[in-house]
């Protein structure tokens, strides 16, 4: 590999604090060997040839927390390779994968399989993560630390909910002796049963089975209640509501936690699901414009650690059913930086924070080197035209599944160049 040299860049890597116009030189093994301010025409070698970015943005590659591949299983949802495009397509380079494969991910054979499919086929870096419990029954825990030798970066059971209180101490108290990473996806189960979207005026007026706020809030409640007593390493996948806001913004006084939120919660409503939009059923639902306003507010103030896509492809055909019937679920993972980036270009977040909860942020949970433009490490990163308009069409999506929520919508930020491991690996 040559060496790579690019100037004239803005700069953000929060990290590194690091927020300024300067360059990039990538060495012969794709690793990052300078950058920032002192990188410029007059201090590399006047024989080389350099990339002039123009005020383009560099930003080190997105670690994306919550990303479903249907490998084993549902391939014809999505695969490695078709999940790999998607995401250097939205400046990913990193993903964590839920455990919600068929077969589960619940044991070490598995995990094995998994780690060779990964390696094989995908360009991006994957980070599994292995179910909680056994064939997500929520019954009994899996082999945490057989699993975590074999390289499962945390434990989750996906969009299911550890309901039984016992069962999550005991696991909680397994994960703080093994310093494992418990991802819990908050909703009560007996209070969102057949729930379909938020309950309030618009659930009552097309006729749906609603979803409370209070069903998150109760569970978020008993699981930091456990974690007084269990401080274990423990992440709430996603949050919807202000009320939960509130909770997390009290309790992070004195508990140390983290939590995240879906780009959809925070650039979506309850009323844009109009007249049922099946593409708008997810998975903690949308709900009202003061939730989203609080939510964005928990962005701004750090109370909400990590933004993810929650990308969760569905083939058309669970999608073009009644609103009942449909999958759960939103193809986002090639969206989420533009969409984020609307928060931006609004004055509601700071571009820094916005890519602080993308990188950085994500990469210390998981405790992961990545996520950063650290000099010596492996330059996996993106550059970004922050002000390129562009229009999301279901045809031009590189997953497999075109189940976006936003198709049609008109953004502000487009990734045209992606890189890992200094080799470019997406290019408009």
């Amino acid at each position: 590999m040559k060496k790579k040299y690019f100037l004239n860049a803005n700069i953000i890597d929060p990290h590194n604090s690091l927020n300024e116009v300067g360059g990039l030189i990538i060495n012969e093994e794709g690793k990052v060997e300078a950058i920032g301010k002192k990188v410029n025409e007059n201090n590399i070698p006047s024989r080389e040839k350099y990339i002039n970015l123009k005020g383009k943005h560099i930003f080190p590659g997105l670690v994306d927390m919550r990303v479903f591949v249907g490998e084993p299983g549902y391939e014809y949802k999505e695969n490695f390779r078709t999940l790999s495009n998607a995401a250097l397509s939205g400046g990913v380079t990193s993903v964590v994968t839920m455990p919600n494969t068929n077969p589960i991910i619940d044991n070490v054979s598995m995990v094995d399989f998994l780690k060779r499919r990964g390696r094989d086929k995908s360009k991006i870096n994957i980070f599994p993560t292995a179910s909680l419990t056994k064939n997500l029954e929520g019954t009994n825990m899996t082999e945490f630390g057989l699993l975590q030798k074999k390289g499962i970066i945390g434990f989750t059971d996906g969009s299911k909910t550890i309901q039984n209180t016992r069962l999550m101490s005991r696991i909680m108290n397994s994960a703080y002796d093994l310093n494992a990473l418990i991802i819990q996806h908050a909703e009560d189960s007996d209070l969102a049963e057949k729930g379909m979207m938020n309950d309030g005026i618009i659930s009552t007026k097309l006729g749906l089975q609603g979803i409370p706020e209070v069903a998150e809030k109760i569970l978020i409640e008993r699981d930091l209640s456990l974690l007084e007593e269990y401080k274990c390493r423990y992440h709430i996948a996603q949050i919807s509501s202000a009320k939960s806001v509130s909770i997390i913004e009290e309790k992070k006084n004195f508990l140390k936690f983290t939590c995240g939120v879906s780009i959809n919660n925070l650039s979506l409503n309850e009323n844009d699901i109009g007249d049922f939009r099946t593409f708008l059923k997810l998975s903690p639902p949308l709900r009202t414009e003061d939730d989203r306003v609080a939510l964005v507010e928990g962005i701004k103030n750090e109370t909400i650690d990590v933004i993810v896509s929650d990308h969760k492809p569905e083939d058309e055909e669970q999608k073009r059913l009644t609103f009942a019937k449909a999958a759960t679920g939103s193809s986002g993972i090639e969206t989420l930086l533009s969409l984020s980036l609307e928060l931006f270009h609004n004055g509601s977040i700071k571009l820094d924070t916005l890519i602080k909860t993308l990188t950085c942020n994500p990469a210390k949970i998981l405790k992961i080197n990545k996520g950063n433009l650290t000099q010596g490490n492996n330059a996996d990163f993106c550059i970004v035209d922050i002000n390129k308009p562009w229009v999301v069409k279901k045809e031009n999506l590189l997953s497999k599944s075109k189940n976006t929520s936003i198709e049609n919508k008109k953004l502000q930020g487009k990734v045209t160049n992606t890189f890992v491991n200094g080799e470019e690996l997406y290019k408009i």
